[in-house]
């Protein structure tokens, strides 16, 4: 497996870790689950975006690694 390919596979792990935090959020209704569920998304999003601008580092200056 390449780096290109780890990266993204972290890529579509953190999108999977937000969908499930969302899921979650939805589903309960106790205030300070939902705090500290809001503020782990958050973090989750950030590295998300993070991970997505190395991805597209990746593919402009290794297109060989381009999937």
């Amino acid at each position: 497996m390449t780096v290109g390919s780890q990266v993204k596979t972290c890529y579509a792990t953190l999108k999977s870790i937000e969908a499930g935090l969302d899921l979650l959020h939805a589903s309960t209704t106790e205030q300070d689950l939902k705090t500290t569920i809001d503020e782990t998304s958050q973090l989750i999003k950030i590295a998300r975006q993070d991970i997505h601008q190395q991805i597209i580092h990746i593919d402009k200056q290794e297109p060989q690694y381009k999937s």
